[in-house]
Parts: C-alpha cells; sequence; structure tokens
C-alpha cells in the first residue's frame, strides 16, 4: 500500500507513542515525515528509525514561540506539506482542591494553546486537498474524577477542529480529530502511577473498556492514517473514537 507516495506529513509528538507510530506506518507507505519531540532519548531513536530524509525536530509546543519557527524549518526543508497531525500533548490528573495556576497552564499551554498556534503558522504551508488531525481524547466524555483541565484541553482540540473543518473547506483541507482511549504508550507513566497503584488503575480503566483490553499505539496510528489519507477525501470535522467501545452509551 503507498497511500502516502509523494505526500510530505509532519507530525507534532512524533517521536514517541501515537505519534511515532504513525509516522513508522507513513513512511512505510511511501510518505516523507516531519517529526517534533523534546525528549532526547525519543528524539534519538527516531532519528535512528525512520529513513533519511525524514525531519527529526527539537520543538516544545508550550513555547509561545516555538509553533513560528517550526513552521519555518518546515517551509525551508521540506516547502508545501500535505497533512499536519497536531499530536504533540500529555495529561496530569488533579484533585478539584489542589489544582495551580502552573499546572492549569502547562496542560493548557501544550494542548490548545499549542496546536492554536501550529495551526495559525501552518496553514499557509498546507497544500491545497491537504489533510490535518488533531488528538483529543475520550476524557471530555467520561466525566473521570480529578481530570477536569485535561478533559477540557482535549474537548477545545475536538472543537478547534471542527472550526478549522469550516474554515478550509474552501481549499479542500480536511481537519478531523481523534479520540483515544486507554493505550498501551507512556499512560501510566504520565500519571505518575506505579507498582500496585499502577496495577488497580489499569485493571480499573480495562473493566470500563468493552473489548477488555488497552489499545495500541498502533491501532491508533492506523486510524490517523486514514483520515490522514485521501481514503477519507470526503470526510471532515469529524472525531473518531479510538476506544475499544469506552464511550459506549
Amino acid at each position: 500500500m503507498s497511500r502516502f507516495e509523494g505526500k510530505r506529513i509532519l507530525i507534532t509528538g512524533g517521536t514517541s507513542g501515537i505519534g511515532f507510530a504513525t509516522a513508522k506506518r507513513i513512511v512505510d507507505e511511501g510518505g516523507e515525515v516531519a517529526v517534533t519531540g523534546t525528549t532526547q532519548d525519543h528524539l534519538d531513536e527516531a532519528g535512528r528509525t525512520l529513513p533519511s530524509g525524514s525531519l527529526v525536530l527539537r520543538n516544545d509546543a508550550s513555547d509561545p514561540q516555538a509553533a513560528k519557527e517550526l513552521a519555518q524549518k518546515i517551509k525551508d526543508q521540506m516547502g508545501g506539506i500535505d497533512g499536519a497531525f497536531l499530536n504533540a500533548g500529555y495529561g496530569e490528573n488533579f484533585a478539584t482542591e489542589d489544582l495551580t495556576q502552573e499546572g492549569f497552564d502547562g496542560m493548557m499551554n501544550v494542548n490548545v494553546r499549542g496546536p492554536a498556534l501550529q495551526m495559525a503558522q501552518l496553514k499557509p504551508l498546507l497544500n491545497d486537498s491537504a489533510a490535518v488531525l488533531l488528538t483529543a481524547s475520550v476524557a471530555p466524555y467520561m466525566g473521570g474524577p480529578n481530570g477536569a483541565i485535561y478533559a477540557a484541553t482535549k474537548a477545545s482540540c475536538a472543537a478547534m477542529a471542527r472550526s478549522w473543518a469550516r474554515d478550509m473547506a474552501g481549499r479542500n483541507i480536511r481537519v478531523n480529530s481523534i479520540a483515544p482511549g486507554p493505550i498501551e504508550t507512556n499512560f501510566f507513566d504520565a500519571l505518575g502511577e506505579e507498582g500496585e497503584e499502577a496495577d488497580t488503575l489499569r485493571e480499573g480503566v480495562g473493566n470500563r473498556v468493552p473489548l477488555g483490553r488497552f489499545g495500541t499505539s498502533e491501532e491508533v496510528a492506523a486510524v490517523a492514517c486514514f483520515l490522514l489519507s485521501s481514503e477519507a477525501s470526503f470526510v471532515t470535522g469529524s472525531e473518531y473514537m479510538v476506544d475499544g467501545g469506552m464511550t459506549l452509551r
């Protein structure tokens, strides 16, 4: 399969987890990728794994200047792009009474301001008929304890995708979002859980998934690649659940 032959795709947060799995699949299907990250080990691994010609860029979505810097690097080294997967983000849990301004700003800056500024800078670089994808989450639909701010940031991603879909339809640029459920990435590391606490949480989460297990990065990447490819040529403004049925009512 060569759905991405001759295509150039940018993936933020593309050096680990879902983003990296998507990058590997795109290059396997004939595309060129630029991936961003902030962790040196992940940047090094991406540089070793992805083929020569791939761009592996250190870029921190929490920095308000980073979007402009990223767009300039993409323009200089790739020119126009055929897709952007705005995937960089992270989550933390806070008890309602423990939330601080630092905690609030941290997630909002990366998960909401980051893709908003990236889209502002990248829009002129998107070729006509390009595809844009944002990573949302099932969190806004689950009402989990201690997850209000993370859920709010991910609801914002889905909302931005819908607005941008309308904004860019005139150029046949499609914009969608994916909402992963529990995925076997660094899920528990991000929440600071380990040992028996992680095992208990894993069991509790798994019990809420009708398919009875966590998903994999590769399973999310399969949906992401569909939405970034021309196979989804009549899909825009949609949010795709990749959650093993977790949000079934």
